[in-house]
């Protein structure tokens, strides 16, 4: 076996940037710990992995001083039960630390995707990433996003053996509803390559296996808790409110934005038709992309998308921003700069908000300002959209 040695500059290079990402993950660990984050949607979920172990209600669960309830699906309690085998300060140190481990696998999947995954560029994308709003919030509260985010990327990244093609999404939506959008943008790509005389097999054969995951592991839930999977199937599924305030500030989907502008708590008709606007508008710049070989630009697409169309999607489920600007600065760094500035301000904070519902009092300026995310993943598909028509002008 023949072993190539790096030049030096390069391995220079590399431990330079590795160093840079430790540090930075040093530094982030400590601000978080001085600023006594409670990692509170951790405590909920170990909670649910104790309610699960001791055969009560998962859905009339309240916990922490919030009193929030359970609002995934059952299969995702089954994953948290092993959290309750550890003692809370543990189960948040472990949290931390595999959330940063995550980051990297993340951003080292949006590069390979991009075609850029090179190592120093995958520790000084790290290093910065973790300061990001989104990011910085799904640490602070011991979230699911980035877990959620890998399963999606090594899934659609080319990497997984065939017969678990699909596996990754299937799974990802049973945890958490939303990734499900990425098995409809691959039927779609998938019959429309088929309509147009191509075989589209790869893509069908990658969304029934998403199906099939999916499927697999919510029958395996509803085996093993059949009175909770009755419960969120047939009735907490359909009740959002559970969530929490649609108008809240870090509700940054299409129907919060609209709660906010509209000064109500019920936008309606006005909700539902611009998310059924920006799905099928979504999926078709997604699946265009996808057609003409631009998967990296597919992926963001559709998760820019799924977060608009998402009855509640939190400012941390944004940690799609990670992907979605690292493609952009492939593309020219003033939109890649323009993207890290809108998720790197935290200019969401910024506006009214927490009790008293003061979100629905918001001013023209305070309602843009708590409409930033939405607006960039609305332009990011614009973009997008304009450029794939040029594309196919010219061809």
């Amino acid at each position: 076996m023949t072993v190539i040695a790096l030049p030096h500059h390069v391995r220079r290079h590399a431990s330079v940037a590795l160093g840079t990402c430790l540090l930075s993950f040093a530094a982030f660990w400590c601000a978080q710990r001085a600023a006594h984050v409670s990692m509170i949607d951790l405590t909920v979920y170990r909670a649910e992995g104790a309610t699960v172990r001791a055969g009560g209600d998962l859905y009339a669960l309240r916990t922490t001083e919030a009193h929030l309830p359970t609002t995934y699906p059952p299969f995702a309690a089954l994953l948290f039960t092993p959290l309750t085998l550890l003692d809370p300060a543990a189960v948040r140190t472990l949290a931390t630390a595999g959330n940063l481990a995550l980051l990297v696998a993340f951003v080292t999947l949006s590069l390979r995707l991009a075609g850029h995954a090179r190592a120093k560029s995958v520790w000084w994308a790290s290093a910065a990433a973790v300061w990001c709003e989104p990011v910085w919030t799904t640490l602070r509260y011991g979230q699911v996003n980035l877990l959620l985010g890998v399963l999606v990327l090594w899934d659609l990244s080319g990497r997984p053996v065939r017969r678990w093609a699909g596996a990754g999404i299937g799974i990802a939506a049973a945890v958490k509803l939303t990734p499900a959008l990425f098995a409809v943008f691959l039927l779609a790509a998938g019959l429309v390559e088929h309509a147009r005389g191509g075989r589209g097999g790869s893509l069908l054969r990658h969304a029934r296996g998403a199906a099939v995951a999916f499927t697999g592991a919510t029958l395996l839930a509803a085996a093993v808790l059949p009175y909770d999977s009755w419960t969120f199937w047939s009735r907490m599924v359909f009740e959002t409110g559970r969530v929490g305030l649609v108008e809240d500030t870090a509700n940054q989907s299409l129907r919060g934005v609209l709660a906010r502008l509209l000064h109500s708590a019920h936008p309606g008709l006005w909700w539902v038709a611009a998310a059924a606007v920006a799905g099928v508008l979504g999926v078709t710049v997604a699946v265009a992309a996808e057609l003409r070989g631009l998967r990296a630009w597919a992926v963001a697409a559709c998760a820019v998308t799924a977060l608009l169309v998402s009855p509640v999607s939190w400012s941390h489920h944004w940690v799609w921003c990670v992907p979605m600007t690292l493609l952009l600065a492939t593309r020219g760094r003033a939109s890649a700069v323009a993207a890290a500035a809108v998720f790197c301000s935290y200019a969401l904070w910024w506006v009214p908000h927490g009790p008293g519902r003061l979100e629905l009092h918001q001013s023209g300026v305070q309602s843009a300002l708590s409409a930033l995310y939405t607006g960039a993943g609305c332009a990011f598909l614009a973009a997008l959209a304009v450029r794939l028509s040029r594309t196919s002008r010219n061809a």
